[in-house]
């Protein structure tokens, strides 16, 4: 029974693993497309019908290509700290509840799973940063793990507010809350700064400044090539989709949907959700201008914080004296 239950629990996290590389692959596709017709232009539609292959193509070119190693780096961190940011990043998905029965690990704490793998991948990049021995690349990592931690305090609180209306840190018990009405209507407010701490805490536009090409060439990543950049790559998409089903999870009620009358749509009624955030960050590249780092911090700090801080002492008082 051990030994069959280990061959599943290994065949849903292959499935897992998969599905979510193959969807950071297409969502390559799929936000160059879009872009592409925001700005008036065809974009990828070469290799194979309607450029459907490119995806395996760019994949092919990056694992073809020479990891080069700058002379002066400390070798062991600077290929040890992709491989970092590409296991964490799919670690995250361990406890992510796809539908009512398409579950890894139901944890009972798995909000704090989620914080302590989080918090965790800041070491990838600033090891990049630092191993690489350029100045560039140290800058850009240090502008991402500032910018990262800024808002974390900001996602931290608002998630606590969830928690404080659920009373569970279980993501699953989180979902069930939301039968019947999803927290983003009760909740709007605290949504929204979800939803631009999100594009700040994933280093997406219009906050991608750690890699500002027009002042740190490309961040924290300037010197790697080849495989150790398509990890990194393969790891910030990932956290986008992460990012996304935490949304989709916290305050769109997961896979409930007109309650779902059939278990088996519940997977695609998340999945369709999850896109509509992804949607959110390709937009936001298309058409908003990038913030400026001072102006970053000052969002994170005196805005974000302070309003997150006040919004929990309300949403606990107001359930301690009528709930």
């Amino acid at each position: 029974m051990f030994v069959l239950n280990s061959l599943i629990i290994l065949l849903y996290s292959l499935i897992v693993i998969l599905t979510v590389l193959i969807g950071v692959a297409y969502f390559t596709l799929v936000e160059r497309k879009i872009l592409s017709s925001i700005q008036r232009r065809k974009g990828p539609d070469v290799v194979g019908f309607l450029g459907i292959m490119q995806p395996l193509a760019d994949g092919l070119k990056l694992f073809t290509k020479e990891t080069i190693i700058p002379s002066n780096a400390d070798t062991s961190l600077f290929l040890f700290a992709p491989i970092i940011t590409f296991v964490l990043s799919l670690m995250l998905w361990g406890v992510v509840p796809l539908s009512s029965s398409m579950l890894l690990s139901n944890l009972p704490l798995g909000i704090l799973y989620i914080f302590a793998i989080s918090s965790l991948e800041v070491y990838g990049v600033i090891l990049a940063g630092w191993s690489s021995n350029s100045r560039y690349a140290f800058l850009g990592s240090l502008r991402t793990v500032a910018q990262m931690i800024s808002y974390e305090i900001s996602i931290g609180f608002i998630i606590i507010s969830i928690v404080l209306l659920t009373n569970s840190l279980n993501l699953y018990t989180i979902i069930s809350f939301q039968k019947y009405i999803w927290f983003f209507i009760p909740l709007f407010p605290i949504f929204l700064m979800f939803i631009i701490s999100m594009l700040a805490e994933t280093n997406r536009h219009p906050f991608d400044l750690p890699e500002a090409e027009s002042e740190l060439v490309s961040g924290y990543n300037v010197e790697y090539s080849g495989m150790s950049f398509a990890l990194f790559f393969l790891g910030e998409y990932s956290a986008m989709f992460f990012m996304s089903s935490f949304a989709v999870i916290l305050f769109f009620g997961g896979w409930f949907f007109l309650l779902n009358p059939f278990t088996f749509i519940e997977p695609f009624v998340f999945g369709f959700k999850v896109i509509l955030f992804i949607f959110i960050f390709i937009w936001a590249r298309a058409a908003l201008p990038r913030y400026r780092y001072d102006q970053l911090m000052r969002l994170g700090w005196k805005v974000f914080c302070p309003i997150t801080l006040a919004w929990i002492i309300f949403l606990s008082s107001f359930i301690v004296i009528w709930l």
